[in-house]
This record gives structure tokens, C-alpha cells and sequence, in this order.
């Protein structure tokens, strides 16, 4: 399997008695409201709850930016807390557009844990096709996955300074161009970054693009199999995001953890415009 799963593959996996297959519930917003109520109202069978602010980020000062990536070994206690052990095949969704459960993909994917996916399409295509919702609160047996880290590239707030490839700002293109700023302390983007919405990864109905449409997005700025390509948004949550639809368009891309919040609120320049 690649990147993502369809609802029926993931029904066969949770009916296949010889696989260890564990399904995360991420759904969160900006802002709220909290993901756990939503969860209780209904989610996939047996899926396990997972709380984006508190274990798939740590908290830190402003300037290491809104959501961190967490200490390994809270990661892996957390991964354990999932059921998540060194065979289990794990799938990610949230409400919509798994613009949070990329996070959790991406996590897991840098923690060394390789058999992770998305549910394409997210909550919405699970009961777009008529399947069953669970609403008690999946409470699993511990695992034992060991969690080494390194699995996928990332880059520091220096890396970024220095980088000569491509930067691709994954935030929306008012943020970027620095008409609004909702949330950082200052207006616009990394200078030479490109203006790369999460959302032009996805179709009308919230899964995502086909390979070869990814591409030809990635190709028309300038990201093809031989660049050099990182991500980064405003926390470093739907950056993820990005990563995984180059991955799906087949190519390997960088995260910035700290992304823009960390950026705005350190003496680094700033640019503005298209």
C-alpha cells in the first residue's frame, strides 16, 4: 500500500483476522471546536482517539513556533497508548481532507514506523458509503512499538535559511502574500518560498488527487523528481499535508516543523506579495 487506503481496503483490513490494524481518529481545527466530543458523536469502528495539540505536538516557547514536534519518547508512549505495535498496519483520518491526520502520518512515518496511511477522502468517504460508525470511546491494549526517529527528512529554522531548493508555503495565498495574518505575529512568507495551498491537493470531494494530476501541480512550480522540495505552513501541521502529496506524485519533500509561526516570531526576514 502507498500513501493512502480506500474505505473498502480499510474494511478488509479490519476484517482480516491475521492482520494488527489500528485506526486513528485526528479530528481537530484551528481554533477548535475540541475533536473528542465530535469523535464521540461518531467514527470508524474500534478508531482510536488521538489529541493533535497535546500528542502530536509538546508545548514550547513562541519561538519554536505553535506545535513542535513532540520528544520521541512521548511520541512513542503516545503510539503505544494507540495500540500501535512494530506489525500493526495504522490508518489516519480526520473530519475532512486529512489536513490533521497527515500530522500523525507524518509523525509516525519520521518515528520509523513505515506502515502508515491515510483514509482518502477522510471521515466524509467512510460514510458517503453507507458504513457503520462507532461511538464509545476505543480504549485499546498498550503496544509495544520502539520508535527509533529519522525516518523522514526535516529541517531546521537554520536548514531554511540556507536551502537552496525549493520552499513551498502551504498555507492559504492570502497568508502567504501577507494580506491577513490571523494568528503569527507577522505578515507573509519565508523569502523565496512559493505560495502552495494544501487545498489545490485535493479534489471536490476531499480525497486526493490522482498521481498524475499531483505532478503536473508540483511541475508547474517547479518540483519535479530531481528537486530539491521542502514544506512548511503555519505550525507545521497541514505541511504534512504537502508532504504527503508529493509523496503520492512521487517525490521525497522535507518538513519545517516550526513552519511560519516559528519564523514570525524570530528576527528573520519576511516577504510579501505574489
Amino acid at each position: 500500500m502507498g500513501v493512502l487506503v480506500t474505505g473498502d481496503e480499510l474494511a478488509a483490513l479490519l476484517e482480516d483476522p491475521d492482520r494488527d490494524v489500528v485506526v486513528l481518529d485526528v479530528r481537530w481545527k484551528l481554533g477548535g471546536p475540541p475533536g473528542h466530543a465530535t469523535y464521540l458523536e461518531g467514527h470508524v469502528p474500534g478508531a482510536v482517539y488521538v489529541d493533535l495539540d497535546t500528542e502530536l505536538a509538546r508545548h514550547g516557547e513562541p519561538t519554536d513556533g505553535r506545535h513542535p514536534l513532540p520528544h520521541l519518547a512521548d511520541l512513542q508512549r503516545a503510539a503505544r497508548r494507540w495500540g500501535i505495535g512494530p506489525a500493526t498496519t495504522v490508518v489516519a483520518y480526520d473530519g475532512e481532507g486529512n489536513m490533521a491526520a497527515a500530522r500523525a502520518w507524518w509523525l509516525l512515518r519520521w518515528g520509523g514506523h513505515a506502515d502508515v496511511h491515510l483514509l482518502d477522502g477522510a471521515l466524509p468517504a467512510w460514510v458517503g458509503a453507507g458504513r457503520p460508525l462507532g461511538t464509545d470511546d476505543v480504549v485499546p491494549p498498550e503496544g509495544d512499538v520502539e520508535l527509533a526517529g529519522g525516518g523522514l527528512p526535516i529541517l531546521d529554522v537554520d536548514d531554511v535559511e540556507a536551502f537552496d531548493g525549493t520552499l513551498l508555503d502551504a498555507r492559504a495565498g492570502e497568508r502567504f502574500r501577507g494580506e491577513v495574518e490571523p494568528v503569527d505575529p507577522k505578515a507573509g512568507h519565508v523569502p523565496g518560498a512559493l505560495s502552495a495551498p494544501t487545498g489545490g491537493n485535493l479534489a471536490p470531494d476531499g480525497r486526493f488527487l490522482p498521481p498524475e494530476q499531483l505532478r503536473e501541480r508540483f511541475a508547474a512550480l517547479g518540483v519535479d523528481d530531481g528537486t530539491r522540495v521542502a514544506a512548511y505552513c503555519g505550525s507545521g501541521v497541514t505541511a504534512a499535508h504537502q508532504v504527503a502529496a508529493l509523496e503520492i506524485a512521487g517525490i521525497e519533500a522535507a518538513l519545517y516543523p516550526g513552519s511560519w509561526s516559528q519564523w514570525s516570531n524570530l528576527d528573520k526576514p519576511v516577504a510579501t506579495g505574489a
